[in-house]
């Protein structure tokens, strides 16, 4: 059986953080933080081929309310980008919460406070809590 992985991505405007799945796409692990600069998408092109990936889970990000938020925007225009440029599934997720839990992980994970003040650390572990609620959402 062919490895189909998942991966999921947190959207920012200076880093992307990247988290993948296992190859029975059953858990998420955080992979990576990317520059969002011109050479994002020649990276990004190198995961997807390295981990075989079929599907791509890009966080967007509402408002408490539930409305599209100021970034929301900038988020599609990506997407777009994104389906321009590869040909993996794309599927937008809600990621209203995925930084602060990703925080709180960290705080009770990383004993180092220096460690901690690493933004790529929060960027890529919250690309893995966006890929386990997209798992518990499908019933992996």
């Amino acid at each position: 059986m062919k490895e189909e992985r998942t991966i999921a991505i947190d959207f920012g405007a200076k880093r992307i953080g990247i988290a993948v799945t296992d190859p029975l796409n059953m858990f998420a692990y955080p992979l990576t933080t990317l520059l969002n600069d011109t050479k994002f998408i020649d990276n990004l092109k190198k995961i997807l081929s390295q981990y075989s990936v079929v599907r791509i889970v890009v966080g967007m990000p509402y408002k408490e309310s539930g409305e599209e938020s100021a970034t929301g925007k900038a988020v599609l225009e990506f997407v777009e980008m994104l389906r321009s440029k590869t040909s993996q599934e794309i599927i937008l997720a809600d990621e209203r919460y995925s930084s602060a839990i990703a925080l709180q992980r960290i705080i009770e994970s990383v004993p180092s406070k220096k460690k901690r003040r690493d933004k790529s650390l929060i960027d890529k572990n919250a690309a893995a809590v966006l890929l386990e609620d997209y798992l518990r959402s499908i019933g992996k």
